[in-house]
């Protein structure tokens, strides 16, 4: 049985390999965006990867200066973003063009060779190795449990762009052999739980953050663009704030719309059979800070991944939130000083984590069936 499972890991990059990192990026991103603009002429949308390849390959190998598998995995990621599109119409669903402007670049092993303590990527001006910033080997995180484990291959890789900072997604699979359907069944039952915030919109158990920031950015500039036209109170500002409630409830949903794509490939690629949100009922009273819309937002996002879900056979689930925040992920012991705002630190076994992603772990652990299940 294959188990796979995905581990981000912080990359030492300093100021020149950073520059080069951000103009792959945005090669990669041009190309990609590139055979979106190209699948997308005309009443029939392209979602072939063989046609995209064959007809925009030599274009895009001529306009940029990316790897050849870079090209192609660029293509893989256009193709992907239109598919989910077209998939979206099937139910019924409005979708626009995608546009990708997510700083992230797709490696496989063409173009990335992976190492113990380092990575090679390719780049638009060649290969660079750096190193990764490595957790303590004593603390329980997804490095120590996948990468220092001999069963576990890497097999790809994102690079991610995160609050200045460069990651590497890791991507992993191993061989498990189990001796009866049973252990079978439950192997699959990986639970990946997700927990919901305001400076964190969503953290799932895999270590992958939607920051929060954007969201606000945007929330509040719309609410003084509504302040401004009502202070007006002519006809016309009054329907201005009608068309600023409508792009307001435009971007937030393709905000919505990208992280619940995101959460679902977290969970294919950690052949997850169950995602566990915290109980969204009374979430304003567990987060003073929420507003009105981060409360929407939450429902709207769970709701997103419940029926995006259905297409991929994996249960969504919501679960008591109960001292997930303050409960240790490692040993258990629940304390409210374990959390201080976003450090966790546990106060009997030393277990150090940031406080979203050590509560997503929680709330995976929180599914009924954790008996046979085990968080991803």
């Amino acid at each position: 049985m294959e188990v796979r499972r995905t581990v981000p890991v912080k990359l030492d990059v300093d100021s020149d390999e950073a520059a080069l990192l951000r103009e792959t990026v945005d090669e990669f991103l041009w190309a990609a965006n590139h055979v979106v603009d190209h699948a997308w002429q005309g009443d029939y949308k392209i979602t072939s990867k063989a046609q995209l390849q064959e007809e925009t390959y030599d274009n895009v190998r001529e306009q940029t200066r990316l790897h050849a598998n870079l090209v192609q995995n660029a293509r893989n990621k256009a193709a992907d973003a239109v598919q989910s599109a077209v998939a979206r119409w099937k139910q019924g669903e409005y979708a626009g063009k995608p546009h990708l402007s997510k700083p992230t670049v797709v490696y496989d092993k063409r173009c990335a060779t992976f190492y113990d303590e380092c990575v090679s990527l390719a780049t638009v001006d060649g290969r660079i190795e750096i190193e990764y910033v490595l957790p303590d080997d004593n603390r329980d995180t997804p490095h120590s449990r996948y990468l220092d484990n001999d069963d576990y291959q890497v097999t790809g890789a994102e690079l991610h762009l995160r609050d200045g900072e460069w990651f590497l997604h890791l991507r992993t699979k191993a061989e498990m052999e189990s001796d009866t359907p049973e252990q079978a069944t439950a192997e699959h039952s990986t639970v990946l739980g997700v927990d919901l915030g305001v400076n964190q919109l969503a953290v799932t158990s895999t270590g992958t953050f939607w920051s929060g920031h954007e969201f606000d950015h945007w929330r509040h500039e719309y609410e003084k663009r509504r302040a401004s036209l009502q202070q007006c109170g002519s006809r016309y500002a009054h329907r201005n704030v009608q068309s600023v409630g409508r792009k307001e409830t435009g971007r937030f949903n393709m905000m919505l719309h990208r992280i619940a794509n995101g959460i679902i490939d977290e969970a294919a690629e950690n052949g997850v059979a169950v995602i566990a949100f915290e109980e969204l009922t009374g979430i304003r009273d567990r987060l003073p800070e929420a507003s009105w819309g981060h409360k929407w937002a939450f429902e709207r996002l769970y709701e997103y991944v419940e029926y995006k879900t259905e297409l991929h056979g994996i249960d969504v689930v919501q679960v008591d939130p109960e001292n997930t925040s303050r409960r240790c992920s490692h040993c258990g012991f629940t304390h409210p000083d374990n959390r201080d705002g976003e450090d966790f630190l546990c106060l009997k076994c030393g277990y150090e984590n940031h406080a979203d992603y050590n509560a997503a772990k929680n709330i995976g652990l929180r599914h009924p069936s954790l008996a046979k299940t085990r968080t991803a």
